[in-house]
This record gives C-alpha cells, structure tokens and sequence, in this order.
C-alpha cells in the first residue's frame, strides 16, 4: 500500500452506529496523536452526517487531552442545524471513555455573492526547492535513533519550506529570526475528486508545523527539551474549491505570544494565487524550569 493510500485510509472513518465512527491512528514520531490527524477525522465523521451539495467552510476544533496512539478514536456527532443554507455539526473524539477533542463545524450550500481576496506573497517555485524530507534524510544522523526510521520514512505530503530548518538541530545554534513561515505542500500521488477528501488533508497539514511559527523569534524549535508545546484550539476556514494534490502555498505568522500562549495564523494559497482558506491557532508554550 503506498503512503498516500495509508493516509487516505486513514481518513476513510468506520461506522460503528448512527453518527458514531472509529478512526484509527499514525505515528509522526512525537509519541502522540498528530492534532491534524484527529482534527482531519473528526471533519470526516462530520461530514458524513451532511447532506450531499454541502461542503465545509468553517471548522473549529479544540484539543482536550492527548491521544494515545495505541488506541483507535471514536467520533460521536451530534446534529443541532439543518438549515437551508448552513448544516452545523458538533463532534466529540473519545479515548479511554474521555474526551480528548471537541469539533465544531459548519457546511454551506454553493452560491453566488461578492468576491475579493489578499494578494499571494511573492516565493520561490516549488521546484526549485528542496522537500523537508530530503533535508531530513540528509541530516539523518542528527535523529535520535529511537524515532529516527519514522522521522526518515515516505511521506504521503511533500513539504517544501521556502526557509528550511531542521528541528533536530539546536534552535540556539540558527538564532532568534522573524515569527514567520512559508511552505509549499501537495500530495505526492492523485487522490480522488471527492471535496470532502480534499479538505480532509488540507485538515490534516494545516496543523503540520504550524504552531512552532511561534517559536521563531526566541531561538527555539519544537524538539527543544526547554520547552513545552501543545496546540489549544484550531481553526481552519475554507473559501474557495481547491486540489489538495495540487501545490499549494502555506504562509503563516504569530503576532503574539505571552502568559505561555503563542496565537498563529495562516493562509493557504493555489499557485495561481487563490486564497483558498485561512487558519488559526492558539497554543501552550511552556518553557521548563531552569529556561530562559
């Protein structure tokens, strides 16, 4: 099965009963649930509840607790609107009888009104740079060797930072640089046409490096034993119909971080310049004792 088929998959939920569905899990090598993963499955179990002709454009998700990668999640939806333009849903991810996740989600029907968007920021073609795993493969040596074949393993998404940095290497060696971020992404191989299926992986990345745009302007990277970091809350909008397996350019900066909070938003662009969605995060970032 290639890596593309696993992830979708992974995102194809089983029904269990009415509204109730079990999804099963990945391991990205942080020892825990991938928030993107559950925030992408709980969309799925959404969206399945939703009449046809109705496509997600607002989502908003809450983390409660951390998953356990061991066990599968366990979606219950609950249905409070069925309007005649907007379909709202409410998910809840259970683990060990808990709650680890809270899904709110809003579908609208297609139809005309105003049109206007920000501009896409001039960057570098994809192809003319190099993914995050190669970068990672090279620097192979830097991963510790417990998690260093997941870390090296094929990746159904191809990232492309415009700016690379490795997480293994020492934030202090780079040095404190400007709290933003660009990246190209796209699905290594052709998924199908199915919008849900789309946005579902467009769930899935957003959360991929995202809240770490925080750590920038303090020398820090997401694998610093210094500090302690979790995502809160997210949020993706989606405006505009899009390929997931198309390249898309995924432009993030944090203007705020304080109380041991950093807040980071994003907007997802088409190669033509498209504003497809824009995102948002709140998350913990605690540093240890003993760091400055």
């Amino acid at each position: 099965m290639t890596v593309v088929a696993k992830l979708l998959e992974l995102l194809e939920l089983e029904p269990l009963e009415h509204n109730i569905y079990r999804g099963q899990n990945r391991d990205l090598g942080t020892g825990r649930v991938f928030g993107g993963q559950v925030f992408a499955q709980a969309l799925v179990a959404a969206r399945r509840t939703v009449e046809d002709g109705r496509e997600a454009h607002s989502v908003h998700g809450y983390f409660l607790r951390e998953g356990d990668l061991t066990t599968p999640i366990v979606y219950f939806v609950d249905r409070p609107r069925d309007g005649r333009s907007f379909t709202s849903r409410r998910v809840t991810a259970i683990q060990h009888g808990e709650a680890i996740f809270h899904l709110s989600a809003s579908f609208h029907v297609v139809e005309p009104g105003i049109d206007h968007q920000l501009p896409m920021p001039e960057v570098p073609e994809p192809e003319s740079l190099s993914s995050e795993l190669d970068l990672i493969r090279a620097n192979a040596q830097l991963i510790p060797e417990p998690i260093r074949a997941i870390w090296t393993q094929d990746r159904p998404i191809d990232l492309r930072l415009i700016t690379p940095r490795n997480p293994f290497v020492p934030g202090e060696a780079v040095g404190p640089v400007e709290a933003r971020r660009a990246a190209w992404f796209r699905v290594v191989d052709r998924i199908p046409d199915t919008p849900i299926v789309h946005q579902a992986v467009l769930a899935y990345a957003s959360d991929y490096g995202f809240l770490p745009t925080a750590l920038l302007p303090h020398g820090l990277t997401m694998r610093d034993r210094r500090v302690q970091i979790a995502s809160l809350d997210h949020t993706l909008w989606m405006h505009r119909p899009f390929r997931a397996d198309e390249w898309l350019l995924y432009v993030s900066d944090s203007p705020s971080a304080h109380g041991a909070r950093g807040f980071v938003r994003g907007q997802v662009f088409t190669r033509e310049g498209q504003l497809i969605a824009s995102v948002a995060q709140e998350g913990l970032i605690r540093l240890r004792d003993g760091a400055k």
